[in-house]
């Protein structure tokens, strides 16, 4: 009885020290909401974030298959610590065709995927949100592919603002020089780095392979996509599933990394806050 009684109290402790600090964020994810609580923040949140992130991609033998919804979830944290945002359940299943010969949640037909994205941000607007911002941890130019178009056609059909950030856009100079591999992209030396940082524990740095797969593809101007091919007779043939250099990966270099990532996505959550919305008619 006395342990029960106990537990109680250090119970209700924890509960009255966290919740002041649950009250104080000044954003919400809109999963944790009733129903009335989601339709008033839909009339005030200034941003309502569509969040896309793999649940399971590969990141190459020694970083978890959930690697892009780890960022992903570090940086809406953020976000709703930081600004009075309204976080939408995250989208975990999504087109990226350069890694469908390997284990993970991929749609293989982008317009199934962009349809989807463009209706589940549809409804937000027709629940009132005012602005909606596109999170998207993959890259511009793989699955900021379809979502550039569901941007565009969201404010051209409801004439809200929209916003996609990708990944890369969170990048500047000072994360490459970061960087000590030859070449990279994809569980490489940041991206290793990154995961150290937020989940240590699902990185085995002692499986971690240096592979330039495809180095040279991204040294000469345009557009060419690429693949991590399983198939040996396939120029883009990959046996881990990198592009760089993970073994040179460290705690510090994901530290700085993050900082570099989150200066530029509190840039863009502010500049975005401010956007101007259709006059009422």
């Amino acid at each position: 009885m006395r342990r029960s009684r106990f537990a109680l109290f250090i119970g209700c402790l924890l509960v009255a020290s966290v919740a002041p600090l649950l009250a104080q964020r000044p954003g919400a994810y809109l999963g944790d909401l009733t129903w009335p609580e989601a339709e008033a923040r839909f009339k005030r949140s200034a941003i309502v974030i569509v969040p896309f992130g793999a649940g399971a991609k590969e990141h190459g033998p020694h970083l978890p298959l959930a690697t892009d919804r780890i960022v992903l979830d570090y940086l809406l944290a953020t976000a709703v610590d930081s600004f009075d945002v309204l976080v939408a359940p995250p989208i975990l299943h999504g087109w990226f065709s350069a890694f469908r010969e390997f284990p993970g949640t991929s749609i293989d037909d982008p317009e199934i995927f962009q349809k989807y994205v463009l209706e589940v941000a549809q409804s937000l607007v027709n629940h009132g949100a005012q602005r909606v911002l596109f999170l998207n941890t993959g890259i511009a130019r793989a699955t900021g592919l379809p979502l550039g178009v569901v941007a565009r056609e969201l404010h051209s059909k409801s004439h809200v603002p929209t916003l996609l950030v990708s990944w890369d856009d969170l990048e500047t100079p000072k994360t490459d020089s970061l960087k000590q591999q030859r070449a990279g992209g994809h569980a490489d030396e940041i991206e290793t780095s990154i995961i150290l940082v937020l989940q240590p524990a699902l990185v085995h740095m002692d499986r971690a392979v240096t592979d330039y797969h495809g180095e040279g593809a991204a040294r000469a101007p345009g557009y060419r996509p690429g693949d991590f091919s399983r198939d040996p007779n396939n120029p883009d043939y990959s046996t881990t599933g990198v592009f760089g250099d993970p073994r040179l990966a460290t705690a510090e270099k994901g530290r700085r990394a993050l900082a570099i990532m989150t200066e530029q996505w509190m840039k863009a959550l502010r500049a975005f806050a401010v956007a101007p919305l259709m006059k009422a008619k």
